[in-house]
């Protein structure tokens, strides 16, 4: 999926971009730092800024959900591998038992035609004498027994070496698939990376190059406050996730970053849970999709609340309306309202 920098519908700030000399360019275009301008103008240029930093961090979750999906399908594929292995030999050893009770009962058919198995009434008039006759016709019971049998299993071993090549060709075929999806991933992957960091490039450079003051208006942007935990009670998992958070305040951020000095959105969720010993899927996308989901009103100390379409920030309610998260590039772990950005939902873990 692609985010265009720059599309008309996006950006009607063509006064801002005259004021600075710049505009929000396609993902080709190099940004330039923007000069000093009015306090309204920086605002709506911090606007825009934030809007495609938003863009990138969506894209940041779809390159670590793809990474993700290839490093399962490694693991399924040798599976598949080790499946079709398993098939392959089962197909030998079910081959080689067909061709055993096939040996029987061409051996069997052998001795009919020699004249073993002759007319039981002949059979008693040849013999020496009674019991000679009774041993004969026992044998050759006996024998017809064998004949059964032995067709009966040539039958069953036909069966399941056909099943057993069957399921040895599907094996095959899944695995070759599966490799075949590795590298089509792979090359994708490779395509939202090199998007990836050009965005990354851009924002950097854009927020480097504002002023001192300028600066400041960014990392303030989603208006951050003292954590207040006053009063604040939640069950312990929660409050061990909060107070694992909070302990990285001030942390930097980090595209792609799970810590333990840097961090973006998911990753500081990530990081917390893990000091407690708990995972939780490392995506935003998919921490909100595996928890239990709770309602505003319902939340705890600990819950992981979602924000804009598609969920593309996480941060973590720590009590008190409050949030802690990773927000942005240039911005350090900080506490913010929780109502602070347009809200996606919430779960628990």
């Amino acid at each position: 999926m692609r985010f265009p920098l720059g599309s008309p519908g996006r950006l009607t700030r063509a006064g801002v971009a005259a004021a600075l000399g710049v505009a929000l360019l396609t993902t080709s275009t190099t940004l330039t730092p923007a000069p000093v301008v009015h306090a309204q103008e920086i605002d709506t240029l911090i606007a825009t800024m934030e809007e495609v930093s938003r863009e990138a961090s969506a894209k940041n979750e779809e390159v670590k959900q793809l990474e993700l999906d290839i490093e399962a399908g490694l693991a399924d594929l040798a599976v598949l591998r080790d499946d079709a292995e398993a098939a392959r030999v089962r197909a030998e050893e079910v081959r080689a038992a067909e061709h055993v009770h096939q040996a029987e009962v061409d051996d069997v058919a052998g001795a009919k035609y020699r004249g073993l198995l002759v007319d039981p009434v002949v059979n008693a008039l040849a013999a020496e004498n009674p019991q000679n006759a009774i041993d004969r016709i026992s044998y050759l019971e006996t024998l017809t027994r064998n004949t059964e049998r032995a067709v009966v299993q040539l039958a069953e071993a036909t069966a399941l070496a056909g099943k057993a090549h069957t399921d040895a060709s599907r094996a095959v075929a899944e695995a070759a698939f599966q490799q075949s999806e590795l590298e089509r991933k792979r090359a994708e992957l490779d395509a939202e990376r090199d998007d990836l960091e050009e965005r990354i490039r851009q924002i950097e450079e854009r927020v480097n190059g504002l002023s001192e003051a300028d600066q400041l208006r960014w990392l303030e942007k989603n208006g951050p406050l003292p954590a207040d935990l006053d009063g604040v009670t939640g069950p312990e998992s929660g409050m061990a996730a909060v107070r694992a958070a909070l302990g990285k305040l001030g942390s930097p951020y980090g595209w792609g970053a799970t810590g333990p000095h840097t961090f973006d959105c998911s990753g500081l969720m990530v990081w917390a849970y893990q000091q407690q010993g708990k995972a939780i899927p490392r995506t935003s996308q998919a921490q909100l999709a595996g928890g239990t989901p709770v309602s505003r009103a319902e939340l705890q100390p600990g819950d992981i609340v979602g924000y804009y379409p598609g969920v593309t920030h996480v941060g973590m309610y720590i009590g008190n309306g409050q949030l802690v998260h990773a927000s942005d590039y240039g911005i350090p772990v900080q506490v913010v309202s929780v109502d602070s950005m347009p809200w996606a939902g919430a779960v628990r873990y």
